[in-house]
């Protein structure tokens, strides 16, 4: 009975974290389409980083408040969490990215048929992507011009990195044996600020998915919605390799590498007392 209610604890915890970060997350991309509400790329990478912290505040006793399937096989990986609830955190993962997207849809919905109504845009064409991206993302970033040209490997290397330094920088961060990681009380922001800054880096080419559960979930939302192909960036599935697999690999190489190389040397040196 423990068991099973430590179970719960642990899906509610993820499911309402990622419902957090997703409702908040699109959200800013709903109203930048929408209205110009936010201007600049910084600013919906702020709103990003404020999500993930805000959303790991609220639930990390419940959870390990991983909120993204590419950080929970990490911490397999690290052997931080035991691979039998794995399957736990990817499906409350999963599903509250999805319950995040419908709330989006029913804040905005009108707002988007007057949006799409006012620029001549018809859901499920090519040009449909503009509010589209409210939920799914495409690489190039449709709001990043004409100077944008990115190929599909070009996305997946960029989701690849963008998804290591974010994993590196959570196992960093919360390390017991890095002594320069901040009080576990501020992990957080940190980590929030760690993801606004990839944003601010990697959202031109690909949207900075970073998160198989934000990518799909919404996506898939869109597409039961009236975009149906116009929701996948392009015609062989791409996403599948960008915003899954992309993230996927981001993480397993993070976790490979810290607990190969940084972890033992983390050790290493706290054995050796060598603290500054």
């Amino acid at each position: 009975m423990i068991y099973l209610k430590s179970y719960v604890g642990e899906f509610v915890g993820e499911f309402v974290g990622t419902l957090i970060l997703v409702l908040f997350g699109c959200g800013s991309v709903a109203v930048t389409v929408l209205f110009s509400a936010l201007t600049g790329l910084f600013q919906v990478a702020m709103v990003w980083g404020i999500a993930v912290m805000l959303a790991i505040y609220a639930t990390r006793k419940l959870s390990c408040a991983h909120l993204n399937p590419a950080v929970s096989i990490a911490m397999v990986i690290c052997r931080r969490m035991p691979a039998t609830k794995l399957p736990c955190y990817l499906i409350a993962q999963f599903a509250g990215a999805f319950v995040a997207a419908v709330l989006v849809y029913l804040l905005f919905s009108s707002s988007i048929i007057e949006y799409e109504s006012l620029h001549g845009i018809i859901r499920g064409t090519e040009s449909s992507v503009t509010s589209g991206m409210i939920f799914g993302e495409y690489y190039p970033n449709p709001l990043a011009g004409k100077n944008a040209l990115v190929s599909t490997g070009n996305a997946f290397f960029a989701e690849i990195i963008g998804t290591f330094v974010l994993v590196f920088m959570i196992l960093a961060l919360t390390d017991g044996c890095n002594v320069g990681r901040p009080d576990q009380t501020m992990a957080p922001f940190f980590i929030g600020l760690t993801l606004t800054a990839i944003i601010s880096i990697i959202a031109p080419l690909t949207q900075s998915g970073l998160n198989p559960a934000r990518d799909l979930s919404p996506r898939l939302l869109a597409m039961l919605c009236g975009w149906k192909d116009a929701a996948f960036p392009d015609h062989h599935y791409g996403f599948i390799s960008v915003y899954i697999a992309g993230p996927v690999m981001g993480g397993i190489l993070a976790a490979l590498f810290f607990t190969g190389i940084i972890e033992p040397l983390l050790k290493s040196a706290e054995g050796k007392g060598e603290h500054r």
